[in-house]
């Protein structure tokens, strides 16, 4: 019984296993019908996968942060980067927060210099045997302030102004002359009522005056020149200030800060040459978009080595960077953490991007680029240029020919941008050097146009931390971080800063049609009603005393230590 079960067991198994294969016999006779139904079905797999990544979103515009690696030439991608961040900057054409081309405040303040009742005129206070003369120092911006000054310091001392004799030796090394730069007649002519200026020192004796030479101390009193140069002036006749930069007080009476104001906002005119350049420079701009951002990037090599800032280029930045800042034997060790933690750092081109991007400022929007030799060449300029295609420069808008009388004089190419960033809506900046601060003032006296300055110190961290967090959250936080830096009306209190910057004294406020504006339905507008200067032309349409900037880069280039501007 045992013995036939195991049999019929056995036989069991062999018919189940000779079912198995026929069935691998059959499936092998099928195998030419089978593998064709198998690569259709694996072809339209295919297909769908490829059609899935086509119409998938793109990637976002800054998907890399780069670090600069070499001086002139390329870039690495920075290897701790998170593909799958949340920060993605958006394709749109942005959503500006209100209308960041202007401010409706703008309207009600005006620029006003003209002089008290107590304000002596030339003829009465001039003395007739008194001449100064100044040697102003650094480039352009820096000895705009150094001429301002010197008009100021003629009144003080009641003197004869010696037309101010510009910087050729320093950093720069530009050889153009005040009357190369400056209209001088007019500049002559728009001051007559307060001091009295002249070309050349006269002769006594058929002999032309030797002026004493003697340098002040930076930011000091009129009372520092009543009662230390005033005597020797009296005993020479004529004295020269050498290296004129900064050296008068930054707080002076009412009455002489508008005279600053006067010199700068409308004796200091270009030359005819330059204004041509610059206004055709502006015209070409407004052909190309109705609304434009002049940016004045300050990120030249020797500027960064001066800053002592890191920008992660590892040894070579180190290297090359640290070469250059050898030149400043006065500069103690640098401290880049130290120094970008107290926002002395200048912002990269990809940060002053992320920057706008995030106050509202679209792609389609055009940047003028007002900058020297870029540290980085193309490559540091090219995550800006993915933010903001549309890039142009004096060198992109006009020909070689057309700039060929001014390219080989740094002060005169500098002119050109200064024009084009005066004209522009709204005025950006990377640094708060010169030509920053300058532009501020002149911005604000001049209607108030928008003046974006970054505050570096609470946004590094921002720029460090922009990839642990979403866009949104990081663009809300760079629009409160800028609440006060985006030259609206009164955001700096008066007497804050340096005057130049913040002209106070010379900004005056319409408070009749400010007051008519609250009484007005919402509904109606009071037009462009503005005042207008009586002193002059009609109107064109934060830093630390101890902080350090490119005026102290020349002032330290030229011999000097810190402790000898004091």
């Amino acid at each position: 019984m045992k013995k036939r079960k195991r049999d019929s067991s056995i036989n069991t198994c062999s018919d189940r296993v000779a079912v198995a294969l026929c069935d691998v016999i059959f499936l092998l006779r099928r195998r030419r019908q089978l593998f064709p139904f198998i690569s259709a079905i694996s072809g339209c797999i295919l297909l769908f996968f490829v059609a899935f990544s086509l119409l998938s979103s793109p990637p976002p515009v800054t998907r890399h942060r780069f670090l600069l690696r070499r001086h002139h030439s390329s870039f690495a991608v920075d290897s701790n980067f998170k593909t799958n961040t949340a920060f993605r900057v958006p394709e749109n054409e942005g959503t500006l927060l209100g209308d960041l081309w202007g401010s409706k405040e703008s309207k009600f303040y005006y620029g006003c210099s003209a002089p008290s009742d107590k304000f002596h005129p030339a003829q009465v206070k001039t003395h007739p045997n008194r001449y100064l003369l100044i040697a102003t120092s650094g480039g352009l911006n820096q000895q705009r302030t150094g001429i301002t000054d010197a008009v100021v310091a003629a009144y003080i001392l009641n003197a004869t102004l010696v037309v101010p004799k510009l910087d050729q030796k320093s950093y720069w090394k530009d050889s153009s002359d005040f009357e190369e730069i400056f209209d001088v007649d007019w500049f002559i002519s728009s001051l007559s009522r307060d001091i009295e200026i002249i070309k050349q020192l006269p002769k006594k004796k058929g002999k032309v005056l030797n002026p004493h030479n003697m340098r002040v101390p930076r930011k000091c009193s009129p009372k520092f020149y009543e009662s230390h140069v005033l005597p020797i002036l009296n005993k020479k006749h004529a004295i020269q200030l050498t290296k004129f930069d900064y050296r008068l007080a930054n707080k002076l009476d009412t009455d002489l800060q508008k005279l600053r104001c006067r010199v700068n906002y409308h004796a200091l005119k270009f030359t005819d040459p330059i204004r041509h350049i610059g206004k055709m420079l502006v015209e070409r701009m407004r052909l190309k978009t109705k609304h434009f951002i002049a940016l004045h990037l300050r990120f030249e090599p020797d500027m960064l080595a001066f800053s002592g800032c890191y920008y992660g280029g590892g040894d070579e930045e180190r290297t090359v960077l640290g070469a250059l800042r050898k030149r400043w034997k006065s500069l103690h060790a640098s401290n880049p953490d130290k120094v970008r933690r107290h926002g002395r750092c200048p912002l990269t081109p990809e940060e002053v991007g992320l920057m706008l991007r995030a106050l509202g400022f679209g792609s389609d929007v055009h940047l003028y680029i007002a900058s020297g030799e870029v540290y980085g060449g193309r490559e540091t300029l090219a995550p800006l240029k993915a933010l903001f295609p549309n890039l142009h420069s004096k060198e992109t808008l006009a020909s070689k020919y057309e700039l060929e009388p001014f390219s080989s004089f740094s002060a005169r190419m500098a002119a050109l941008d200064f024009i084009v960033c005066d004209e522009s809506d709204v005025f950006v900046t990377n640094n708060n050097g010169n030509m920053a601060r300058i532009l501020a003032g002149r911005r604000r006296y001049f209607g108030h146009k928008p003046t974006i300055r970054p505050n570096a110190k609470k946004l590094y961290k921002l720029f460090v931390d922009r990839n642990n967090m979403t866009w949104e959250e990081f663009a809300s936080k760079v629009r409160t971080n800028q609440i006060g830096f985006m030259g609206e009306p009164n955001e700096v209190k008066p007497g804050r800063g340096e005057f130049h910057e913040n002209p106070a004294a010379c900004i005056c406020e319409d408070s009749e049609a400010k007051a008519r504006e609250l009484l007005t339905p919402q509904n109606q507008t009071l037009g462009n009603h503005r005042k207008v200067d009586t002193h002059g032309s009609e109107a064109e349409d934060h830093l630390n005393d101890n902080d350090l900037d490119w005026s102290d880069m020349d002032y330290i280039d030229n011999g000097y230590t810190l402790q000898d501007k004091k």
